[in-house]
């Protein structure tokens, strides 16, 4: 992807430094109120998801896995009790340290945290048996080249796992939770956090985002096969997988 071409951010086309910039910037403003926003966009049903997703991912005692954009922990506090041995990545250092802040809070010594650009990982080739992103893919400024980088990471057999908001196919549903999250939604944000909008953002990059098949086809574009998808509510949410061999 070269300077002179354009991605989305929300609503806007900006330039891809542009986007990483400033997606960093929303995430420094709502790091500490997190669980928060969250709980804004899905009504609280956020934990049943990554509850859900966990359980798919089957984390093992011994496994190396990487939680890509799992800065406050929701997901690798989630695969801890498994024994895995889990990095949790991010590329803002304020959502890593409120992660550690609750990881200490919880006892949990025996994370790695990290900073780290999903496009541009250090990790060596084929050195995690599983990746994961939960809601943090649709962020990341160049999608298939950090899709290309999990695969990279990723041990012959690893899986790859990603939950993220998507486009619900169930009819009238989607009109309805249109009306929530981009009427409701910022409103709430501005309520509850003084800042509508980052919150504004983070429901125009939903709507932004790839459908559930053409996110499946980049997931196998980017080397990974038995590639499926589990939609919940109709594809309000869906959980992306798929393995590299």
């Amino acid at each position: 992807m070269s300077e002179q071409e354009t991605v989305s951010f929300g609503y806007e086309d900006v330039s891809p430094t542009e986007k990483t910039q400033r997606v960093r910037g929303v995430f420094s403003n709502v790091a500490s109120r997190y669980d928060l926003m969250n709980d804004a966009m899905s009504g609280g049903m956020h934990r049943l998801w990554k509850d859900r997703f966990v359980r798919r991912v089957k984390p093992r005692q011994g496994e190396q896995i990487l939680d890509m954009a799992g800065g406050t922990g929701d997901i690798a506090f989630r695969m801890a009790p498994s024994g895995a041995a889990i990095t949790v990545a991010d590329i803002n250092p304020e959502m890593l340290g409120v992660g550690m802040k609750r990881a200490q809070e919880r006892g949990l010594t025996g994370l790695v945290w990290t900073e780290a650009n999903a496009e541009t990982l250090t990790f060596p080739d084929k050195f995690f048996d599983a990746y994961t992103i939960a809601f943090g893919i649709r962020n990341v400024t160049d999608i298939p080249k950090a899709l290309r980088e999990a695969h990279r990471v990723l041990r012959r057999g690893g899986r790859f796992f990603c939950l993220e908001f998507s486009t619900t196919t169930w009819p009238g549903f989607g009109e309805v939770y249109d009306a929530y999250s981009h009427k409701v939604v910022p409103q709430l944000g501005k309520l509850l956090a003084n800042d509508p909008d980052s919150y504004r953002y983070l429901i125009e990059s939903i709507r932004r985002f790839p459908d559930m098949p053409s996110f499946e086809r980049m997931i196998g574009e980017a080397g990974f096969v038995r590639t499926q998808v589990e939609p919940m509510l109709g594809g309000l949410v869906a959980i992306h997988s798929g393995w590299k061999i």
